[in-house]
């Protein structure tokens, strides 16, 4: 566990917290439209590390140029570039402790804090600005510490587990990174997906991506518990030893796709008698109303150098200037 404290003063400003990947919906800062009381971005007792730039002050792409912008890791246009620091800590709201609102940053809409103004929580000890609160609606609760204004005190207990939920969207973020790095590995050739999970997730956006037809690069499962499979590209979890055919899943995305919580099929007139035992396994779980996230997929895609090769900007294009292409490819 990590507990971070002031660097002017040493106050202690948050409970004491463990890493965990940053999650993959951190990347749609926004969700819909309106939409109140937002769940938290993070467990209670996690911390994740952003290790992008992020937050003000922003430069519109036009004013940034290519050359300046890759220097800020994005790769391709986007409407604006960060030009904050790297490296923020985001935690959930019950875990800050030890700081105050500072009332002049007070920027949201209807319904709370959006950090548009800047760090809008002060050290309670001696007033230097440390992190910024954001609750306001369609917007992940958390609190973003600066990497500049607070220190770590290391501590040794592991991470909590946590249990996969698909709220607000979690698989379709997760599946928006993923598919942004099977394409650079994809090399621009076709892909075939393993029949399960991934494929009713990725299939049909690879299809309508990449080339159909002719060698394929195949694409499976692997990890702890699952044999290895004969495919090029492997989607395992984070602590999995990486290798440069291995594309990382979040450990409880991979978890629900590898081994699927299912539940006995049951008559509606009862359970079978006692001593009989159904021969007909029930069917394999399917995720058929899962979409790729667009936005997630976009933000990851420009930001991999990959995506300066011409038939992978092309792809990038494509989907940034029509919507439904993801949606219904």
């Amino acid at each position: 566990m990590t507990t971070f404290l002031c660097v002017d003063c040493d106050t202690v400003v948050s409970s004491p917290v463990a890493e965990v990947a940053l999650p993959a919906h951190a990347l749609r800062c926004k969700l819909g439209n309106g939409i109140r009381n937002m769940p938290s971005l993070m467990a209670a007792g996690t911390y994740a590390v952003d290790p992008e730039p992020a937050g003000p002050p922003w430069r519109k792409w036009s004013e940034v140029g290519a050359e300046l912008a890759a220097a800020r890791g994005v790769f391709a246009p986007v409407p604006v570039v960060s030009f904050g620091l790297p490296g923020k800590i985001v935690l959930a709201p019950g875990d800050a402790v030890g700081t105050v609102l500072i009332p002049e940053r007070h920027s949201g809409y209807c319904c709370g804090l959006d950090g548009g103004d800047g760090p809008n929580l002060a050290c309670a000890g001696c007033g230097r600005p440390v992190g910024t609160r954001i609750d306001d609606c369609s917007l992940w609760q958390a609190v973003w510490l600066e990497p500049d204004a607070v220190r770590r005190v290391p501590g040794d207990l592991p991470a909590p587990v946590r249990e996969f939920a698909d709220q607000h969207g979690e698989l379709a973020a997760a599946s928006g990174v993923v598919l942004a790095h099977l394409l650079v590995a994809s090399e621009g050739g076709p892909v075939k997906v393993q029949d399960g999970a991934i494929a009713d997730i990725f299939r049909r956006a690879l299809d309508g991506l990449l080339p159909v037809g002719g060698p394929a690069k195949t694409v499976a499962l692997a990890g702890p518990g699952l044999p290895d499979p004969e495919a090029d590209i492997w989607l395992a979890p984070r602590d999995f030893p990486s290798t440069a055919r291995t594309i990382a899943l979040p450990d409880e995305v991979w978890r629900h796709l590898a081994f699927p919580k299912t539940w006995p099929p049951i008559p509606a007139t009862g359970g079978f008698p006692d001593g009989v035992l159904r021969d007909d396994p029930p069917p394999a779980p399917r995720w058929p109303d899962v979409r790729v996230d667009r936005e997630v997929f976009l933000h990851t895609l420009a930001r991999l150098p990959a995506v300066r090769q011409p038939w992978l900007r092309d792809i990038y294009d494509r989907v940034s200037a029509d919507w439904h292409t993801l949606r219904y490819s």
